[in-house]
């Protein structure tokens, strides 16, 4: 009689948990990757529409091309809830005399098999950026 009969059995369950655990690992990382590129390209995007949101008054009149918060806020918001984003903040820090437009995103992404593992079922991503007013200028 051989003593070894189910031994491979057990081993082989204990080593598929650890196999699935990577899996779930490499997905749901690249899945978390994913979304941090996505809040990082909507955050730039959000940035540029609010960049075109200047004050054509003072422009027209020959004056400076300085952004119009109020719309660019109004801007932004409108570009981020067609893409589906709740969550942001917009802000006008002003660097060297000019003001600029700084969208701060979140979205969340909803892990598929960590939750399996004890992680938690949803983690928050940010993108951030910011850009300067169009003007048409070189």
């Amino acid at each position: 009689m051989n003593r070894d009969a189910g031994r491979v059995s057990i081993f082989l369950a204990v080593a598929m948990v650890g196999v699935l655990a990577l899996i779930g690992l490499s997905y749901d990382g690249a899945g978390q990757l994913r979304s941090l590129q996505r809040a990082d390209n909507l955050a730039a995007e959000a940035a540029r529409t609010g960049g075109q949101a200047i004050d054509r008054a003072t422009a027209i009149a020959g004056g400076p091309k300085r952004i119009d918060e109020r719309q660019a806020r109004a801007a932004v918001a409108d570009y981020l809830a067609a893409a589906g984003v709740r969550r942001h903040t917009v802000s006008f820090p002003v660097v060297g005399g000019e003001t600029l437009v700084r969208v701060r995103v979140e979205v969340t992404y909803r892990r598929s098999m960590l939750g399996l593992f004890g992680f938690g079922d949803t983690v928050t991503v940010t993108g951030e950026a910011t850009a300067r007013a169009l003007t048409g200028e070189p």
